[in-house]
């Protein structure tokens, strides 16, 4: 894995050298770890994250975890940055928090949750370790480590957070796994993580007992795990004391029954349509749906939708569908299911009519513009994607997947000006400030473009390259 890569390219690197795209931490005695630097290190990490083949960059999924976790977030007391949140496809029950607002989910979390509010329980609870600065104070606690690179200390969160086979590869190193073992959460970062999350769930309309009902399951469910514990408890391990302080303080809270939203169910059936072999995943939704045994009969025909569709079954996909409209309220993930299916069965003419109509019903799911800009690629219709998507980047100027939709479409005209320059403008928009430089330097030695858009191109090549000096400065302090 990359992520194994970077552990290796970290530890045996000479102290004080840094990693690619790294920043040096210094002198932390000296100098504080700002809100910024935070920012920063967790855009590094983050560019080592979405490289990595488990990062689960499904729109639909991850448009669900950033609703879901805004929520959260505008309720926080205490939230004073963005936050971002990803998936990770794995089937191990864990999320954690990075640097600079960021905060990763495990697949097997949304699996195996019982409940919308223990989701939610979950996510509160890291949004709170963001905003009550934990990261922060325990990398500026390494004041006297030997080590004194950020890129170490990003590695040890990483490893300890979130890949089981990056920890492991840690642990084979006494430097990073002594780093690792500090950065753990205290007792008192769990409590008020603990006091704060709950104070988030009950301002947010979640039931606030699902925390303590999901702690109580993950000690119970302890046993059957190989390495003693689900991830998650053991970078957040749950004591006596802590379950009693959340069952106190839960007394004070008024009892409140919160169902789960449609949208959570039909998630939950595509991450298992998406993520267990084909024929696994139409077993599973035929049973459930023979025996009646689920939680929401929409969400089980999506995933049996999802599963057919998967396997190449279009014919059953399409009757099935049927039986799911009928059961299901209107829904923009069911149209992007039904158009995905015209996809596949080469029916061309019904699947562009099926995207307009979706796109028209539904314009600001982007999901479906993503669809439809990919199928209109895939048409050979390059001039028809990019209207798509330029009429969505009025609406979303800083959505990286348009910008990387128009590079293909500008690079299918043969535009390589237009092609480098939306490119660059991906890159800037995911973190990768050099990426974003060699593009717009690429753009510029294309040849193909006006006066306009050349002195347009280099005003915008001067602006990132002073963020890029200005990163560099940081990396040497």
């Amino acid at each position: 894995m990359r992520l194994r890569y970077l552990l290796l390219l970290v530890l045996f690197a000479v102290p004080g050298v840094l990693a690619e795209g790294l920043p040096d931490l210094g002198d932390v005695a000296q100098s504080d770890f700002s809100p910024l630097q935070e920012r920063r290190l967790g855009e590094n990490i983050m560019r080592e994250i979405r490289a990595d083949r488990s990062f689960y960059d499904d729109p639909e999924a991850v448009d669900y975890i950033n609703n879901l976790g805004d929520r959260l977030a505008s309720r926080s007391p205490d939230a004073r940055q963005n936050f971002d949140f990803f998936l990770i496809q794995d089937n191990q029950i864990n999320a954690f928090a990075l640097p600079g607002g960021f905060i990763g989910v495990n697949t097997g979390l949304l699996l195996n949750a019982q409940s919308e509010s223990e989701v939610a329980s979950v996510l509160a609870h890291e949004i709170s370790h963001v905003t009550q600065r934990h990261i922060a104070r325990m990398i500026a606690q390494q004041k006297q480590s030997q080590v004194v690179s950020l890129a170490a200390l990003a590695v040890a969160i990483l490893a300890a957070r979130a890949s089981s086979q990056a920890a492991q590869a840690a642990a084979t190193f006494g430097t990073a796994s002594a780093i690792q073992s500090q950065l753990n959460f205290t007792r008192d970062n769990e409590r008020e993580a603990d006091r704060i999350g709950l104070q988030i769930l009950d301002q947010a309309g979640f039931d606030p007992r699902a925390m303590i009902t999901f702690f109580e399951r993950l000690q119970r469910a302890t046993r059957v795990y190989e390495g003693g514990a689900p991830s998650y408890l053991r970078t957040h391990p749950l004591t006596f004391e802590r379950i009693a302080d959340v069952q106190n303080r839960l007394e004070a809270l008024p009892y409140r029954q919160v169902p789960d939203s449609v949208e959570f169910q039909i998630i939950r059936a595509k991450l298992r349509a998406d993520s267990e072999p084909p024929r696994e995943a139409l077993a599973f939704f035929e049973q459930s749906l023979a025996e009646r045994k689920f939680l929401s009969e929409a969400a089980s025909r999506y995933g049996l939708v999802a599963s057919l569709l998967r396997g190449g079954d279009h014919a059953r996909a399409k009757k099935e569908l049927e039986a799911l409209r009928k059961v299901a309220r209107p829904s923009p993930m069911i149209e992007a299911l039904a158009c995905r299916l015209q996809a596949a069965a080469s029916e061309t003419a019904a699947q562009f009519a099926c995207y307009r109509e979706a796109v028209r019903t539904y314009p600001h799911y982007r999901a479906l513009t993503y669809d439809y800009a990919d199928a209109l690629l895939q048409n050979r219709r390059p001039e028809a994607a990019l209207k798509v998507v330029e009429d969505r980047l009025q609406v979303y100027p800083e959505d990286h997947r348009l910008y990387l939709l128009q590079a293909r479409s500008y690079a299918m005209l043969d535009k390589r000006f237009a092609q480098h320059r939306a490119q660059g403008e991906a890159y800037a928009r995911m973190g990768n400030i050099p990426g974003a430089v060699e593009q717009l330097q690429i753009a510029l030695k294309s040849g193909d473009g006006d006066f306009y858009q050349l002195s347009s191109a280099e005003a915008r090549l001067r602006e990132l390259r002073k963020l890029n000096d200005e990163l560099r400065k940081e990396q040497r302090k």
